[in-house]
This record gives structure tokens, sequence and C-alpha cells, in this order.
């Protein structure tokens, strides 16, 4: 793996992974305290630390710890925490303007962003791009421009999906806690089908996964009736699902099903794309495109900004007025947006997703079979994730992910966990993260799963009696 720009020789942090004290440290322990006081419970928290810097793919605290970054703030800074091009760009806009609303007076950087997505988006087609602020507005938006265009109510959506907690995206949600639990009712004309989970087929499929899956799709839509669908949303990559790579052909069975009955193909790209698995969009390692293919997350390395891009036809069928929002393409983030789109340009951060992988399999995926407790390793580029489960039922067992995710974190590196059942441990580093630091990481993830393992076999010793 070759040095990238800016990280970590031009990083304004030390790329290396430094603990000064224990985890949280007492500054941040104090500020966890004050946030009890003043913010909501409602929000939850993976690690109690308060970040002072971050840059590359490291973290440091307040307390002087520094943790390797295997989230990117959940697949949002791609490029760098402090990416010297998103600085220099979003601080030339702050001395222009911050905000003027591009439906009130419009400005030139809107324009170019969603110019590079036409042109950068996969699909042989002419295309149109609008431009939101979350990713729960993108998937919303596209909802809208698909009845639009179409005429029809129905969504169709699949087990293991996320996207996003809005009142419809809720609906749209496979997982029930945290997400959708107590916010009923939630929007109808929302429909679920089974997808195509290799390690865990829907109990309503049997036989040949793919067939099976596609099968229990065309069912699914003939009892709604598929003529009542505008749309069909399903993410190339299902993440918090658990970072799900469905069965080879299914994505090219759901575009043929939607072709046949004139449904929206809305493939969910906002965690998947803008190069986190090794390619542009995970829709490429298919071949497939969407009529309609959504970004955000690293679109803007961590300013808000999301993007609905699809066929003219279908963007343009919304009426004038009827897209937008105060936020919608803000002029710091489509700065920002601009310099993501400079980082990816010459290929050298795809390939290094691609290596990133080709490191992680060789450090973890021995562990299928070396272990009792990782059922799979899976993903693409620095899109991948260990699922944890009991290895004759195949139970799952969130308890072992947490605490390896835990055991981690004590050791100074940054792991996320997901999962339907909360038993996947997934991993996000930034694309410019360097070989060294990234197998310091995965070495310290990596033995923590074979104590986790070596407990779980270790015999108990029983008192004797009397």
């Amino acid at each position: 793996m070759t040095e990238l720009p800016h990280t970590p020789l031009h990083s304004t942090l030390p790329q290396s992974r430094h603990l000064t004290t224990a985890v949280p440290g007492p500054r941040s322990k104090q500020l966890h305290a004050e946030r009890l006081a003043h913010v909501s419970d409602g929000f939850g928290i993976v690690l109690p630390v308060f970040v002072d810097r971050a840059d590359g793919a490291i973290i440091q605290d307040v307390d002087g710890n520094r943790f390797i970054d295997f989230a990117s703030g959940i697949a949002v800074t791609s490029v760098g925490a402090a990416n010297r091009k998103v600085r220099e760009r979003v601080a030339a806009q702050l001395e222009r303007f911050t905000h003027t609303c591009f439906m009130v007076t419009e400005y030139e950087s809107f324009t170019q962003v969603s110019k590079w997505l036409n042109e950068h988006t996969p699909g042989d087609f002419d295309k149109r791009t609008a431009l939101f602020s979350t990713g729960a507005e993108a998937v919303e938006n596209a909802v809208k421009i698909a009845r639009s265009a179409t005429g029809r109510p129905n969504i169709l959506v699949f087990d293991e999906a996320y996207h996003g907690r809005s009142l419809l995206t809720m609906a749209m949600t496979a997982k029930e806690n945290p997400y959708r639990l107590n916010f009923g009712p939630l929007p109808g004309e929302v429909v679920r089908a089974a997808s195509a989970n290799p390690l865990r087929p829907s109990a309503s499929t049997t036989g040949d996964a793919m067939t099976a899956a596609l099968a229990s799709v065309e069912e699914t839509l003939a009892q709604h009736g598929a003529d009542t669908f505008a749309a069909m949303v399903i993410e190339p990559i299902q993440g918090e699902g658990g970072f799900i790579v469905p069965v080879p052909g299914f994505l090219a069975g759901l575009r043929e099903i939607a072709t046949r009955h004139g449904i929206v193909l809305v493939l969910d790209e906002i965690q998947t794309g803008m190069g986190r698995t090794g390619a542009l969009y995970a829709s490429e390692h298919e071949g497939i495109a969407g009529d309609i293919t959504l970004s955000a997350k690293a679109l803007a390395d961590g300013l808000p900004l999301s993007a609905v891009t699809g066929r003219t036809e279908l963007l343009n069928a919304v009426h004038v007025g009827g897209l937008g929002g105060t936020y919608a393409g803000n002029p710091l983030a489509c700065e920002a947006a601009l310099a993501v789109f400079e980082e990816l340009e010459d290929g050298e951060l795809l390939a290094n997703a691609r290596t990133v992988e080709t490191v992680a399999r060789e450090l973890l995926e021995p562990l299928v079979e070396e272990t009792a407790i990782v059922a799979q390793f899976r993903g693409r580029g620095a899109m991948l994730a260990l699922e944890f489960a009991d290895a004759t039922t195949l139970d799952p067992r969130p308890d072992l992910a947490r605490a390896i995710s835990s055991a981690c974190h004590a050791q100074g590196v940054l792991t996320l966990t997901c999962g339907t059942h909360g038993n996947v441990i997934r991993l996000l580093p930034p694309l410019v993260i360097s070989e060294d630091l990234l197998r310091d990481g995965l070495g310290v993830l990596h033995d923590a799963i074979l104590e986790a393992n070596a407990a779980l076999r270790a015999p108990v010793l029983v008192a004797d009696t009397p």
C-alpha cells in the first residue's frame, strides 16, 4: 500500500495509536457527565470519549489518546477528517458567504456537484441531480420523484434494510430496535420482500438462494399488484443490516424485474458510494445501474450533503417547487464535495480501498476456520464485517460482538457493531489509511477475537463438594 496524498505524511496528527490514560480518560469522563446533564438520552454513544482533533485515520481525544479510526464517522470521513483540500475549499467559501438558499439565489458549486455526479454515477443515460442535506432526505425525495413520475403509491423494500430515521424511512428500515421502536404508527404503502442473505436466507425462501429470493420478490409484487409499485429501494450492500453482500445475481435480477414491471429501481448508495467498496459505487461490482442512485455520507467528507441522481425523465417529472429545502446543497458542503471529487479523480483512493480488503482478508478471514465464534467474514473494499455466532447452531452472539468491540476500544481502536441481531463488527477505515496503521488496528481486533474464542472454550472449574 503506497502512502497517499495528505496522509500520513501531510497529516496534522501523528498517524499512530497511542494511549496516555485508561479509556475513557478523566477529561472525557468529565465532559460526558456534562453531556448527560444537557443532551437528550435518546442519543446513543459507541465510545464515550470527546474528540479534540482528527485527521487521516486517527482520532485524538481531549486526554491525548490517539485511536485508530475504523468508523470514519459511519463511512463519512473517507478522505480524512481534516483533509487539506476540503479545508481549503470550505475556508475560501466561508470568506464569500455561508448560505443563500439555492431556491432563492443560485451559486455555481451546486451545479458543478450535480454535473460531476451526472457524469460519474452508473448508467448510460442522460441524468439530472437534486441535492439535499441528509441521507434520509435523499431517500424520501427519491420516493417522491418515483411516485410523481409513475403515478403509483407503493414502495418495495427488503429484509435487513436501513434507509434512515425520518418517519417514512423508518417504515422502510427493517430493524425494530432502536430505529422503529415506540415511534408508530408509521406510513403505509411500504411493502417488504425477502433479501438474498447468503449466510441467513429468509425463512420464506427455499432452494437456490438467488432464484428463491427473486421468486419471493415476484410473489410479493403479485400479491399487491406489480402495477401499484412506484419504486423498489435497496442498498447494494446492506449497511446497518450487517454489511450483507447479496447472493451474486440478485441485484441484476431485481434490475430485470423492475424494468419489466415499470418500477423505478432506486439504489441506496449512501454508505457504499464515493469509493467505499473499491469502486466509485458498489453497483459497479454487479454491472448494473439504478434508475435513481442516492449518495450522501462521504459525499462531502463530514459536511451535510446528499444527492439524488437519476434519469432525466424521472428527475424532471416533479413539478417546479416540488423539490428543495432550506439547506439543500449548502454552498459550504458543495465546496467540500468538489474537494472530495478531486481526491477521487486519480483512482488512488479506490485502489487503496481494494488493498484494505486484501490486507483484512489476509488477517481476519482465517478466523472463520480457526475459531468457533466467527461465522463469516464479508464485504468489499473498505466496507468489511465479521459476524459472530454459535458455530453449530448459527445462533447470533451479540454479546461477543459487543465484548470484542469494547476490548478494541480499550486498546485504542475504534470499531462499530451493527446487524439485525447486533452480532456484527463492521470496519469502515478512511480510504487514506496507511498499511502500517491498518495492520496495527486489525492486529488488535484479531487478538481480541482470539481471546474471546479462548475464553469461550476454557473449561469451567467446578469446586469439589465436601
